[in-house]
């Protein structure tokens, strides 16, 4: 059996992953109970993360290392930075100083099909905008997971997610409201042809 691969990203309503200046705050201050308990649900279920270098990168930066002073973090990024994880890289060097990760050198989509076809719990991918677009062209993601934040970042926004991606079919599996203007929204991509 195949294990699932979804590739999980945050959106502004304009398409951004990130944003540069301005004051807008973690999750664009848009974050409520609903959205915090959904994320605790999510990285609380049985799964490996799979997660690109410049990614893998900035979650140590935010989150810190396994090693020496911890930040104190939210119950939410706690809950993911101790998800197992595969970091998949051509340019980092182990060991890795995050708990429980384990480097992949080499192609990602020989990488991520080889974990697909070995694991035995669903891949989640968080962010890693480059690494998800390569895959998703080599049809390796079997869900975009995509939650959207009421915010337009026109000005500010960085990281577009999809930019230079292929062109795709979206089928919705899933949709939820959360605190009454999050959207999470489940598709199934099909390479468009």
């Amino acid at each position: 059996m195949t294990a699932i691969y979804t590739f999980d990203v945050f959106s502004t309503l304009d398409g951004f992953g990130s944003y540069d200046g301005g004051d807008w705050g973690g999750y664009w201050g848009k974050q409520g109970p609903d959205f915090l308990d959904r994320r605790l649900a999510l990285y609380g279920e049985e799964q490996r993360m799979v997660l690109g270098a410049i990614t893998f990168r900035q979650f140590v930066q935010l989150m810190g290392p396994r090693t020496g002073e911890l930040k104190e973090l939210d119950p939410v990024n706690t809950q993911m930075r101790n998800i197992p994880t595969t970091v998949v890289s051509t340019t980092l060097e182990g060991p890795l100083d995050w708990p429980d990760a384990t480097l992949e050198n080499g192609d990602a989509v020989d990488v991520v099909a080889r974990l697909k076809a070995e694991s035995e719990v669903p891949l989640r991918s968080h962010g890693s905008l480059s690494l998800n677009r390569a895959l998703m062209a080599a049809g390796l993601v079997d869900r975009v997971q995509v939650t959207i934040f009421p915010a337009l970042t026109g000005q500010t926004g960085t990281d577009p997610i999809f930019q230079g991606a292929a062109d795709f079919d979206l089928e919705l599996i899933e949709s939820r409201t959360l605190d009454g203007h999050i959207q999470e929204l489940i598709y199934r991509p099909t390479l468009h042809t």
